[in-house]
């Protein structure tokens, strides 16, 4: 080979580079993975095959526990700014009469309404705007993934992390190698973890090595996203037309727009005249005029969840992980979840050296809940189709009664997000399980409080990283816990959050709590204790090789300063 021709294959070798994290797909889970990333100082790319975001709507719906996962990557302010609360749920029968309602309160317990509807382009534009401002984080579009290999030997002259090329073994706990064409030119990139967000067609899922599981709901659906000034019957909440002839969902989106959702047998996609057909009970036909399509698109509604969520540092979030019916209004929130659990344990094992074992608790706490809200979206399914047997009138006058029990809506709208079950870093002790008791597992509340005359939600206060909330003195034992995590200490006493965490706690029976940075509560010292349930069975996994980083602060007060312990 001459000199020229060596030069030549050097310019058209592929382009090698190190990076922590990539992330496959800048949808919003893709990218408030990264917010969430940057806000702990870790570096991440992001590959996006779109050369911008898609601009029709598609999620519609957002709980108050994901509009905390905004907050804490920094957009809440922002995200607030589209977002329009909504008060609930209401199941009709064929007549549109009401069967049972779930309301939604304008302020739930993680501090925001407990529905809210948004249009998704917006929420995806503030989420890029926000990305671009992180000096962490590098988008790149029109880029196409073609290949991910897990725990393959780093060829020469490509340094992890600056050093010299290694070899690694194929128990997929080596690095990862990245392939994408870009301009016609394919690169590399080697990062020490890869996040698929690549939605359900993922490639990152065929590289984890799963498959689907299939949980028993297919249905063809259109989906209409309609905007118009005309009078619309609606009381600014989700309706679910519980008819196995005719199944719909309509909601309110925002000021002028609406969607409706109407199952498809064997029949073609409805035209303009029968579209006004369907959605004649909510308008009356002759504004049909006035009607503006802003999309209609066919969907099959599936029920699928990941046999396998992760190789080595290959983790599937989202889309990639799970899949959903839309009837509870979950598909957007289980993956938002996926990020904010991830997260943090990712950043705790590349920062601070903490054992990969942390890595593991990713599976096994978002696969179960993930699975509940599938299957709770399913019976919902159930309930407005009722089946195509004899019985589907029985069983929807069953479900019709059983909801005109008192309380029990509200009790079916809390378990959209169970406390996670018992695990490693879910510290349940088998007494309080048996007696249903203990706050382990469960989230937070997230109240206003009042910290050197500022007005900040608790999460303001507490940072990011992981916090004891005390009720009493707290212990030395437990002041070494909390110096050993970084963690802030903060007394709930005279937070000005009219005694809502005092009287959290006490509920609970405890004295205090140890939230984790997702604001899980990992432990808790029952009252009267010194200290905290197990410390053994969660501290291994979490010891740092490296000093903890220190407490951060998102609100500059003396108060919160002092606050650290």
């Amino acid at each position: 080979m001459t000199v020229d021709q060596a030069a030549g294959a050097r310019d058209t070798a592929p382009r090698s580079a190190h990076v922590p994290v990539v992330i496959v797909g800048a949808g919003p889970v893709g990218v408030t993975a990264a917010l969430l990333l940057a806000r702990r100082g870790v570096r991440t790319v992001v590959l996006e095959r779109h050369h911008d975001i898609y601009p029709l709507p598609r999620a519609v719906a957002a709980d108050d526990e994901v509009r905390r996962i905004l907050q804490a990557a920094g957009v809440g302010d922002e995200f607030a700014a589209i977002a329009r609360p909504a008060r609930g749920l209401r199941l009709l029968d064929g007549q549109h009469r009401v069967m049972a309602e779930f309301p939604r309160a304008t302020q739930g317990a993680h501090g925001f309404p407990q529905t809210s509807m948004f249009d998704q382009p917006e929420l995806e534009r503030l989420l890029r705007d926000a990305l671009a401002r992180r000096p962490e984080c590098d988008l790149r579009t029109g880029v196409e993934v073609v290949g991910i290999s897990v725990g393959v030997a780093v060829g020469p002259g490509v340094g992890i992390g600056g050093g010299v090329g290694i070899g690694v073994g194929q128990d997929g706990n080596g690095p990862v190698r990245v392939t994408f064409r870009r301009d016609g030119v394919e690169e590399h990139l080697w990062a020490d973890a890869v996040l698929g967000c690549d939605g359900a067609g993922s490639l990152t899922r065929d590289a984890v090595g799963a498959g689907w599981q299939d949980l028993r709901f297919e249905e063809r659906w259109t989906v209409v996203d309609v905007r118009t000034s005309a009078p619309v019957r609606c009381w600014e909440g989700v309706e679910q037309i519980c008819d196995p002839d005719r199944p719909a969902t309509f909601m309110r989106v925002g000021e002028d727009r609406y969607r409706w959702e109407f199952r498809l047998r064997d029949e073609p996609e409805p035209d303009h005249e029968r579209l006004r057909e369907l959605i004649a009970p909510w308008v009356d036909p002759s504004y049909g005029a006035d009607l503006e399509v802003v999309r209609q698109a066919q969907y099959t509604f599936r029920a699928r969840i990941a046999d396998r969520w992760r190789r080595g540092r290959v983790f599937l979030l989202g889309d990639a992980a799970h899949l959903t019916p839309p009837f509870i209004g979950q598909g957007l929130g289980a993956g938002m979840r996926d990020a904010h659990n991830l997260t943090w344990k990712l950043a705790r094992v590349l920062q601070q050296g903490a054992d990969e074992r942390l890595l593991e608790t990713y599976e096994s706490e978002r696969k179960p809940h993930a699975r509940h809200a599938i299957r709770l979206a399913v019976t919902m399914g159930w309930a407005m189709t009722g089946g195509q047997d004899g019985a589907a009138a029985l069983r929807r006058g069953v479900l019709g009664a059983a909801f005109r029990i008192p309380g029990l809506p509200a009790a079916a709208a809390r378990d959209l997000s169970p406390a996670l079950a018992a695990g490693p870093l879910v510290r349940r002790r088998a007494l309080r399980r048996a007696r249903g008791r203990g706050l382990v597992g469960g989230i937070c509340p997230q109240p206003w409080v009042t910290a050197d005359g500022w007005r900040v939600r608790l999460d303001e206060l507490l940072g990011d990283s992981f916090a004891v909330l005390t009720a009493a003195p707290p212990s030395p034992s437990l002041r070494a816990v909390a110096d050993g995590l970084g963690a802030r200490t903060v007394a709930v006493a005279g937070l000005g959050d009219d005694g809502r965490l005092s009287a959290w706690l006490r509920e609970g029976r405890a004295d205090a709590v140890l939230l984790r940075p997702d604001r899980v509560v990992m432990d808790e010292v029952p009252s009267g204790a010194a200290d905290f349930t197990d410390i053994a069975g969660w501290a291994p996994l979490l010891h740092s090789a490296r000093k903890p980083l220190p407490a951060q602060q998102t609100t500059d007060t003396s108060l919160l300063r002092s606050a650290t312990r």
